[in-house]
């Protein structure tokens, strides 16, 4: 069979196109933080027909767990097969999905107690303002999601709680929903933390300190706290295993939402804490926020 140069272009436009409407994950990029003072990595999930288009999209945010990184939902999680699968059966509407590291320096998605370690402050003052000029990303409220595991599921917790203007959804799955009394955080805050020594002594947090945090990063006082007003400022979408060690905070979580009367809903699935329960709860939590995005 003879190929004549025009057909050769055809192909090769063809092949272009089709490559174009793929979607694309990128696990190692990074963005410079003064906040942190250093280099800071994410991942994104893009999805097909990016590429070739000049629109803007709505973001999911997709927290990792304590001992992952930005991979975390690429490697395990195999959130690019998953959302081209939901997006191409119309159950999840194309959305960027950005994915932070918070395992570099130290562990996690907040502030910390002595206020020497400003990881909540990165994420809203300098991340999400970058990553949403970077990916032709809409930044009204109600196309801006978050969600996550674990640690991440915490994190999805608070800043939702935090900036309830911010998100329209959020999506906690198995999460470490913080201490559940002062008397809990105490214990947590004042076990040695070797990241912040001085002349090898730890630097304990003072009471009124952890107080403060305590207030700050107790779902369960966060919500019992809620004002009025707010009670349905964000749409929330909680799933937690029947076997997850996590499951009391998310069960008292889930009832002060219902003595609060704040809207939600709360799954129970048979599972515990492990990537093949968050694998099958990935799928839902992109059409409950794919029901936020789109407008009645």
């Amino acid at each position: 069979m003879k190929i004549t140069l025009a057909t050769l272009f055809l192909l090769m436009c063809q092949t272009a196109g089709a490559l174009a409407q793929q979607s694309r994950v990128l696990d190692s990029c990074s963005m410079k933080s003064e906040i942190l003072g250093g280099e800071r990595k994410y991942a994104v999930y893009l999805p097909p027909g990016f590429e070739s288009s000049a629109r803007s999209y709505p973001v999911l945010y997709l927290l990792h767990g304590a001992g992952d990184d930005q991979t975390g939902w690429v490697q395990f999680g195999e959130v690019q097969s998953i959302a081209d699968k939901a997006i191409g059966e119309g159950k999840a509407t194309p959305m960027v999905i950005i994915m932070p590291d918070a395992n570099t320096g130290r562990r996690g998605y907040f502030n910390d107690v002595r206020g020497d370690w400003r990881y909540e402050d990165f994420f809203f003052q300098e991340f999400m303002p970058f990553v949403e000029k970077e990916y032709r990303i809409k930044t009204d409220k109600r196309y801006r999601a978050i969600g996550g595991l674990s640690m991440g599921g915490g994190g999805s917790f608070m800043y939702a709680l935090h900036h309830p203007e911010l998100f329209s959804s959020a999506c906690p799955l198995s999460a470490s929903t913080g201490p559940l009394s002062l008397e809990e955080a105490k214990e947590r805050m004042l076990r040695v933390d070797p990241s912040a020594t001085v002349d090898s002594k730890a630097i304990k947090p003072t009471d009124e300190q952890i107080q403060e945090h305590y207030l700050q990063h107790s779902a369960l006082e966060l919500v019992n706290r809620m004002p009025s007003d707010k009670k349905k400022s964000v749409r929330w979408y909680i799933d937690c295993g029947d076997d997850d060690f996590l499951y009391e905070g998310n069960a008292l979580v889930h009832i002060a939402m219902r003595k609060k009367e704040i809207p939600h809903e709360f799954r129970v699935r048979d599972g515990g804490h492990k990537w093949s329960y968050w694998r099958e709860s990935l799928p839902s939590v992109l059409a409950f926020v794919t029901q936020s995005f789109h407008q009645d």
